[in-house]
């Protein structure tokens, strides 16, 4: 394969990426999926597998949104998201002493937007296991990561106000 025909093909995959992406937003999940697969077909990014996992766990189909992150994961082992996602579905399924870990990697990723996310599901995490002062700390990670992330003010009012 010529560089020029990979170009075309990653050209082509993110097309397919971004119309995918639409479609999940719209909720069209079906739609959504044949399209993810058929990006990661051309070109096989670990954002691709990560947005069909995403897109598998609106659909409630927990393993197949995990096994999409294990492959995003081969795919680009420094990107943080699947590391959360899986964290996060894990957590759906009241698997939370499983979750922890994910959450942890996702915190150690070198490629990763937005810390706030693990440290948010941490904090969750932590919450439902009743270790609150540890939650709160993650609360105020995440707040400060994102200083306008509703979920974290919240939870950090919601904690100081149990524990006072």
């Amino acid at each position: 394969m010529t560089s020029d025909s990979g170009d075309q093909r990653r050209t082509e995959a993110m097309e397919l990426f971004r119309l995918a992406y639409e479609h999940q937003m719209r909720g069209d999940l079906e739609e959504a999926v044949k399209l993810y697969k058929k990006s990661l077909e051309l070109f096989p990014t670990a954002e691709s597998h990560t947005f069909l996992g995403w897109t598998y766990s609106f659909q409630g189909r927990w393993q197949d949104a995990i096994q999409e992150c294990l492959l995003a994961i081969e795919v680009d082992p420094t990107f943080g998201n699947p590391y959360n996602d899986i964290g996060a579905y894990l957590m759906e399924q009241d698997r939370l002493d499983e979750a922890i870990p994910w959450f942890m990697r996702a915190l150690k990723a070198p490629r990763y937007e937005s810390y706030c996310f693990p440290h948010f599901n941490l904090g969750r995490v932590l919450e439902r296991k009743r270790m609150y002062a540890r939650a709160l700390i993650e609360y105020k990670k995440a707040l400060a990561e994102n200083s306008q992330h509703l979920g974290a003010m919240t939870a950090i009012r919601r904690l100081q106000a149990m524990m006072n």
